[in-house]
């Protein structure tokens, strides 16, 4: 085992017996990194993700490979949802230099801390136009022997790139001064823009891979309510319909995956997120508070019940994700074949396979997505969904039976916030005591758990609360709050 068998975050746990020599971030290996002037790799993920699996398996669980590695540099591992701010200083430099980014996050540091290379994802030989990663690390390692300079002065670049773009202080006026307020013409602007972009067919907005945007759905939803345009409802309300029907929406456990990688939502990157599932509660109370829908309050009550039901700890706080694979295959826990819905359901598992479009070829990956097809699902007979119930309800108790997917059971205060508000404003649109009592509890359990003197932490594991709350911890905290008193009219949360 090495230095990360006594961390708390999942991710860096997965990695405790990789034969690399990992350091979790901090001050042991930054120093060593200056008294053996050898590079630092840091390489960033977080347990939910597919291809950091898979890098690891090919990668970094190879003796020949670590050997390079523990030779050469010192390797430091990072969970980004535990370090968001190095995460977002890291993705900050590799998006200067490559134009994109993504998880694994792999940068290349001076000894002294500064970025000068780096990649996501490198397969074990050569392939999508990348090197290997064997070949990634022999080549950086006679950079920075033979062309210290170059390699010294990118890292001077990028460093000064850094500095000015995560600049702060640019005024906007002082409060109750108009330059201070977002002006109509820059309101129009916004819904223009995000219309421009709009998948007006399949809903959602640009090209796959998609992901649900549910703060620009939001965004559209108010601007109906506060201007009475349509056109921007519509296409919130159809967005919303697509998600729900689609494979990246779970159709039997409620809760909704990160992001499709096609255009119709069909086949999900199955990892499911926390913070994903709690913002699409919100902008769903919005748009039931909007138009008073009832499937949009169906879609409520399976989302908050999934995240109960496997989430929620005896610590009354939040686990953070789910993992895409289960038995190291992505989607397995999620997919059926059609002979075992027939065998399951018997005479109505026909019915069932046309409901949910389930074919004896499959749908992806020679198996099926569970997902509702295009036409008038939501005007079925009532035998219909007597069908849907049923096959539900037998798939939902048989599934229980598979390996689930990884959990990362880390809670994180920002994304427990989001959650607590999602509670809340179900009760706020529903009336449904039930969400009410249980936004009260995991409040209390929050206030305990992430308190520490007068100020907040960021996560709490297995009994310890470490690193100090971010910016947006406090301020989704505060909104909860806010939201807790609205619904409680106990000011004790102001």
């Amino acid at each position: 085992m090495n230095r990360l068998a006594n961390e708390t975050s999942p991710y860096l746990l997965q990695h405790a017996h990789n034969p690399v020599d990992w350091y979790p971030y901090g001050d042991e290996a930054l120093k060593r990194a200056v008294a053996e002037d050898k590079p630092i790799l840091v390489s960033v993920g977080y347990a939910a993700c597919h291809w950091c699996h898979v890098m690891e398996r090919e990668s970094f669980e190879q003796s020949g490979v670590a050997d390079l590695m523990n030779a050469h540099f010192i390797n430091i591992k990072i969970d980004r949802e535990e370090r968001p701010d190095l995460d977002h200083i890291y993705m900050d430099a590799l998006q200067a230099m490559t134009g994109s980014g993504g998880w694994p996050l792999n940068l290349f540091l001076t000894p002294d801390g500064r970025p000068f290379f780096g990649g996501t994802y490198f397969p074990p030989a050569r392939a999508y136009g990348r090197l290997s990663w064997t070949e990634t690390l022999q080549e950086v390692v006679r950079a920075f022997r033979e062309r210290r300079s170059e390699v010294e002065g990118q890292a001077d670049q990028l460093t000064e790139h850094l500095s000015v773009a995560n600049a702060f202080g640019i005024s906007r006026g002082a409060p109750g001064d108009p330059a201070a307020l977002v002006t109509r013409n820059q309101v129009d602007t916004i819904f223009h823009t995000l219309m421009q972009q709009a998948d007006t067919e399949a809903g959602g907005f640009g090209r796959p891979p998609k992901f649900p945007q549910t703060f620009s759905l939001q965004w559209l939803v108010r601007h109906a309510h506060f201007t009475g345009e349509q056109t921007g409802l519509n296409h919130a309300l159809n967005s919303l319909d697509h998600l729900l029907n689609g494979g990246i929406y779970d159709q039997l456990g409620g809760g909704m995956a990160r992001y499709s990688t096609d255009r119709e939502w069909l086949a999900p990157h199955f990892e499911k997120m926390l913070y994903d599932n709690a913002l699409l509660v919100t902008v769903l109370c919005e748009a039931l508070g909007l138009t008073g829908e009832p499937r949009f309050r169906d879609a409520i009550r399976d989302v908050l019940a999934f995240a109960e039901r496997e989430w929620l700890t005896t610590d009354g706080l939040f686990c953070s994700a789910w993992d895409a694979d289960s038995e190291g295959v992505e989607g397995k826990y999620y997919t059926w074949s059609k002979a075992e819905i027939m065998e399951l359901l018997g005479p109505d598992g026909d019915s069932f396979c046309r409901l949910y479009g389930v074919t004896g070829t499959g749908n992806w990956e020679g198996t099926n997505i569970l997902h509702r097809p295009a036409g008038s699902w939501w005007y079925l007979s009532e035998a219909d969904r007597a069908v849907m119930d049923t096959g539900r309800r037998i798939l939902l108790e048989t599934r229980g039976h598979r390996v689930p997917p990884l959990l990362d059971d880390k809670q994180l205060l920002n994304w427990n916030a989001l959650m607590n508000r999602a509670f809340s404003q179900a009760y706020a649109v529903t009336g449904d005591e039930a969400y009410r009592t249980t936004a009260v509890r995991h409040m209390q359990a929050m206030l305990c758990h992430f308190r520490q003197g007068d100020s907040l932490g960021h996560v709490f594991k297995a009994g310890r609360l470490r690193y100090p709350a971010f910016l947006d911890d406090y301020a989704y905290l505060i909104q909860a709050l806010i939201c807790l008193q609205e619904i409680t009219a106990d000011t004790a949360y102001l």
